[in-house]
């Protein structure tokens, strides 16, 4: 990590079919070993089946998900003195959505007995209706955010 200067803020063209930079994100996430034309299938082939069987725009559906699973607050660890405090600090929008995106793609990864389209169709539809393992995760890191609330003197 530089010291010098921050990175600059690269824009992302959107994806080919909903001209979303949202959808463009996700795809990027969940790619393997550069396989960027798998993880488009993968994806539009999970909002397709979601739109057939709801009826909803799939890019609705995907930004409620998403929106679901935002945290409001992470934690960072912050040394003073010998000890290493767990900090919660305010999540910032770009950031809220990267987690969001990652605990939608591991979430899906972990469901057992499915295809990988099957699965992450089904975590979408969770979490936009407010369940599923990424909607857990985020509730997880707002309960640990809570409890160490105490150290929030100790802000960055």
């Amino acid at each position: 990590m530089s010291r010098r200067r921050t990175a600059k803020k690269r824009t992302l063209t959107p994806d080919p079919i909903y001209q979303s930079r949202l959808v463009h994100r996700r795809v990027t996430r969940i790619r393997r070993d550069g396989k960027k034309a798998l993880a488009y299938r993968l994806l539009y082939t999970a909002l397709q089946e979601r739109e057939e069987q709801t009826g909803q725009k799939p890019l609705l559906i995907l930004e409620q998900a998403i929106r679901r699973v935002t945290p409001a607050v992470q934690l960072k660890a912050r040394r003073v003195g010998g000890a290493t405090y767990q900090v919660p600090v305010e999540v910032g929008p770009r950031r809220g959505t990267s987690r969001a995106i990652q605990w939608l793609r591991d979430a899906a990864r972990t469901r057992a007995g499915r295809s990988r389209s099957a699965s992450l169709r089904a975590e979408i539809l969770d979490a936009a209706r407010g369940a599923g393992g990424a909607v857990r995760k985020r509730d997880e890191v707002h309960r640990r955010a809570e409890a160490n609330k105490a150290f929030a003197k100790y802000r960055f």
